[in-house]
């Protein structure tokens, strides 16, 4: 449950991996296995690093004695410790670290899919090989820079071949978003053309004034394709890293007046509209019931009492 053991583990895996497909399709199942098991042991050590609890089943008590520090009280072995899975994983990484990470459950599955049917069954689709390896490059890429990684040392020889399969796949969605934006204007001309200025401004604002997709929060925006109303749609949070304030995360984007829908790779080149907002409503008013962990005071940076490399000492959290 070591963050540094996970490191050193998903490494060596993903070296085989990517030996693995070097070597062509007959060692894909391979390859597409070892980069599973890769990218769950990275995240773990994400996870660990922050605090080993965080990898363990949390209804199993044994391994949250053995996690928290207290194997005494324990009645199973540190090799019977149940963690969690790479799905599970991955959405308590995704939580925390939000728009770092480019894979969202959806890309994810293919992954998770593709990794059991080989470990199970010995089966895996042929054609999804390349993206759901390359979804595993993506996925381990912004954990090696908050894990502080070097991607030299994570990959090695195949240093060349991480870059090449992931500027093919970065080529790739932005094709595959050139293609939905042409679609869509076409669509939007086609519905629209023939209408005259006034007509059409009111036949889009009935059209435009609700999103299709639902999620936590929307945010109307433009729509790249056709310049109606379109939103952009996600989860919030609260950011309390200085003052307290709601963060907006989108992960699609949507437009009822041409049929635009954006989300996964081709929905991070969509430049400016990929970034994360602050919005104007503070947590207090943007939440029923929100109240804050503690009286948030601002640093003084004046104030030499103030020391800003401080940090608590673990046995801190365990006496709690």
């Amino acid at each position: 449950m070591h963050a540094d053991q996970l490191k050193t583990s998903s490494k060596r895996w993903m070296t085989a991996a990517l030996a693995a497909f070097s070597e062509g399709p007959e060692s894909y199942d391979f390859a597409v296995h070892h980069a599973g098991i890769a990218a769950e042991h990275l995240l773990k050590a994400y996870l660990a690093s922050l605090h080993p609890a965080l990898i363990v089943e949390a209804r199993d008590f044994d391994s949250l004695l053995h996690a928290t520090g207290h194997p005494a009280h324990a009645s199973a072995p540190a090799s019977r410790v149940k963690t969690i899975g790479l799905v599970e994983a991955h959405a308590r990484v995704h939580k925390i670290l939000r728009s770092q990470l480019p894979v969202g459950k959806q890309a994810l599955d293919p992954v998770a899919n593709a990794r059991n049917g080989v470990a199970h069954s010995g089966i895996h689709d042929v054609a999804e090989v390349q993206t759901v390896f390359t979804t595993c490059l993506r996925l381990i890429d912004p954990l090696l820079i908050e894990l502080k990684i070097d991607p030299d040392t994570y990959w090695g020889d195949y240093r060349s071949l991480h870059d090449r399969l992931i500027e093919e796949r970065v080529r790739a969605a932005r094709i595959r978003l050139e293609v939905k934006l042409a679609k869509s204007r076409a669509i939007f001309e086609q519905r629209y053309g023939h209408l005259g200025t006034n007509e059409r401004e009111i036949v889009l604002a009935t059209i435009t004034k609700h999103s299709h997709v639902y999620m936590e929060h929307n945010e109307e925006r433009p729509c790249p394709a056709c310049g109606s109303k379109g939103w952009l749609i996600g989860t919030t949070h609260v950011d309390s890293t200085n003052e307290p304030v709601v963060v907006f995360t989108p992960y699609v984007f949507a437009c009822s007046a041409c049929d635009l829908d954006v989300e996964n790779e081709e929905f991070w080149e969509l430049g400016d509209l990929s970034d994360e907002v602050v919005l104007d409503d503070p947590p207090e008013v943007f939440y029923e019931n929100w109240e804050p962990d503690y009286d948030f005071v601002p640093d003084d940076p004046e104030d030499p009492t103030i020391d800003a490399n401080w940090e608590p000492d673990e046995d801190s959290y365990r006496d709690r």
